[in-house]
């Protein structure tokens, strides 16, 4: 039987430049091969192909897909096992913690053909340095747009009932976790709801809430205190033991999108644009915090500024995920430099010896 497969983000492409959340996805596991080597040499390939293997085992994977390419992967985890296989190229390098007994590194850079590379330097140096010039332009772009969003919030921070907002996180803490308190310490994880791509906002909601008895979608405005409210339900299930997965923004790493708490079977998460859901099945409910706490007609009273606001910051949106794309088809650039010059038997053969060592752990 098939393992489950939950598939996130552990890095993002944010308002405050490259995130990482790599490190406290990785830190508990018994082994973790770290792959090394350029673009476009089978990275990706190999992750999947493995994952591939033991998911359809039975055990279950996590799949760590890249901000810059959804479609590509950056790791796999096979949780059951606590056995993973990673990108360990930048932006996300890992800190190993017991280096040549959980790390093993392993170079892809074997199988390139350096006399193709060598004359291809030059022009390697160029695609590279533009790919940086477009990356560094989207995240001015996000932080830009993060300055803007700041003012659409502050219109609804000023309106905002804050004992009615205290009340509603009081009530949920007591109907999530009720007066129970587990003997052990709780397992907490941080990712990312989403990501900011090429191809603009994706994530995997729907994925990562699949089975759960309960969800709550959070609506409301900018600045009406969902991620505040989700924050003060995470500390309470940490300090309660309830174990639980952080889930961040992934245009604002330092605000929070959703919590799952998989001991409840219950996920809550803010549930507005770009990651709208709507209740589609026995168990969803949606907690509307602008009815709730926002001065009535709020919306209405500042009509005209929301609309000046929202304008300017889709603008500044759209800037930055055109930046991405346009590092994303240098960087496609650079894969093809790369492709030619490998030996994918190599990487095969690299592949099948992971895929064996790993067999050996869980017999």
């Amino acid at each position: 039987m098939k393992g489950r497969e939950y598939h996130y983000f552990a890095d993002g492409n944010t308002a405050k430049g490259s995130y990482s959340l790599f490190d406290i996805n990785f830190s508990e596991l018994d082994k973790v091969f770290i792959l090394k080597g350029g673009p476009g040499n089978g990275k990706s390939f190999l992750i999947k192909n493995i994952a591939k293997v033991f998911n359809e085992q039975g055990y279950d994977v996590e799949y760590i897909h890249c901000s810059s390419d959804a479609d590509a992967l950056d790791g796999v985890i096979i949780s059951t096992a606590k056995i993973a296989i990673v990108d360990g190229t930048a932006p996300h390098i890992l800190e190993p913690k017991v280096a040549g007994v959980v790390e093993e590194y392993v170079n892809l850079g074997i199988a390139w053909n350096q006399k193709r590379l060598v004359a291809q330097k030059d022009k390697i140096k160029h695609l590279i340095e533009q790919k940086e010039t477009n990356y560094a332009k989207a995240y001015d772009a996000f932080s830009k747009a993060l300055s803007i969003h700041d003012e659409w919030e502050s219109i609804y921070i000023t309106n905002m009932d804050y004992e009615k907002l205290d009340g509603l996180t009081e009530e949920l803490k007591e109907r999530f976790f009720l007066d129970i308190e587990l003997n052990k310490e709780a397992n907490v994880r941080h990712r990312f709801l989403g990501a900011a791509t090429p191809k603009g906002a994706i994530d995997f909601v729907p994925n990562l809430t699949e089975g759960l008895r309960k969800r709550y979608f959070l609506k409301g405005r900018p600045g009406s205190g969902k991620s505040t409210l989700l924050k003060k339900l995470a500390e309470t299930a940490e300090s309660k033991g309830f174990d639980v997965e952080i889930y961040h923004c992934g245009f604002d790493p330092n605000s929070l999108d959703m919590l799952i708490f998989r001991e409840l079977g219950m996920a809550i998460f803010d549930s507005t644009a770009p990651h709208e859901y709507f209740p589609s099945r026995e168990g969803d409910e949606i907690i509307d915090l602008y009815h709730i706490a926002i001065t009535p007609a709020t919306d209405e009273i500042y009509e005209k500024q929301i609309s000046d606001i929202a304008s300017r910051y889709r603008e500044k949106m759209n800037e930055g995920t055109a930046n991405l794309a346009e590092a994303k088809e240098i960087h496609e650039k650079l894969r093809r430099i790369y492709i030619d010059a490998t030996d994918f038997n190599i990487v095969e053969n690299i592949q099948n010896d992971i895929t064996s060592t790993i067999s050996k752990m869980l017999k």
